[in-house]
């Protein structure tokens, strides 16, 4: 583990275990890289270099006030990336982190770059416009910041217990330890930056930078996702991509990285060996 300072300043912390081809992880709004721990345990033990960083204003990033837009995102992993010297690496990115792989890739090019994942991602675009007219209206976007910036210790673990995991349906059973996992992570980070943050992932259209991808990607989503509805999301991202196959899971929720890890991995495993 370690950190890295930004070029304007912004002190990155990440992870760093193993050796072997890395694979480098990117979380959802409004966690952390601990949100991986799962995933990356499972791949050190299989002979991966297994990296992830939290995203500024994040975890145990500095909680700056500014820079919480996709750009910087993706110039952070990229300074990561940089740092670590990793090559030939493979990019797995969570819900707003799918969004900050695919504008990295796009962004700062593929010659480091072997192959990507999105994992219940908020690309193409989140948000309804007239050009997309199947995404969620724009207030849904404003409530979550007015909750963000009211009540976000009591909105997140709500989230949490409800929506993100699928614990609200019928007959799923909550994991108290994952809901307050993922509590503890969103309350690590800055109220600003979550803020900020939503605009972020709800707002960019990321249609451009999934054109530009030419390296295999893997979107894996659930059909069942109450965060990232599926049919606007995973469904168009692939058709983007130059060389894209998707996986839907039946039943699987947005958080389905943790609730059904095993899964999940076996078919990470799967896509990185072929």
């Amino acid at each position: 583990m370690g950190t890295i300072t930004t070029s304007d300043g912004t002190e990155i912390f990440y992870k760093d275990w193993g050796s072997g081809q890395p694979i480098v992880f990117s979380h959802g709004w409004p966690l952390s890289s601990d949100d991986w721990d799962t995933q990356m345990m499972f791949f050190v033990n299989h002979g991966y270099r297994v990296v992830a960083a939290d995203r500024r204003g994040h975890g145990r990033s500095e909680q700056t006030s500014n820079g919480h837009d996709m750009d910087h995102y993706a110039d952070d992993l990229a300074a990561v990336v940089t740092h670590l010297d990793l090559r030939d690496a493979i990019h797995v990115g969570h819900s707003t982190g799918g969004g900050e792989v695919a504008h990295y890739i796009a962004r700062h090019g593929e010659d480091r770059v072997a192959k990507a994942v999105l994992i219940s991602s908020v690309p193409p675009i989140m948000v309804q416009t007239d050009a997309n007219p199947g995404g969620l209206p724009k207030s849904v976007f404003d409530d979550i910041q007015v909750q963000v910036a009211t009540n976000r210790s009591a909105f997140y673990r709500d989230f949490a217990a409800t929506a993100f995991y699928g614990f609200n349906r019928p007959g799923v059973e909550p994991i108290e330890a994952v809901i307050q996992n993922w509590w503890r992570q969103g309350m690590m980070g800055g109220a600003k930056a979550h803020y900020d943050g939503v605009v972020a992932f709800s707002q960019t259209d990321f249609t451009p930078d999934l054109q530009k991808i030419s390296v295999p990607v893997l979107v894996m989503h659930g059909d069942d996702d109450q965060v990232v509805p599926y049919q606007n999301a995973g469904v168009l991202s692939v058709k983007l991509v130059q060389n894209g196959t998707l996986k839907i899971y039946p039943g699987f929720p947005h958080g389905m990285p943790a609730t059904q890890a095993d899964t999940i991995n076996a078919d990470l495993l799967a896509f990185f060996r072929s």
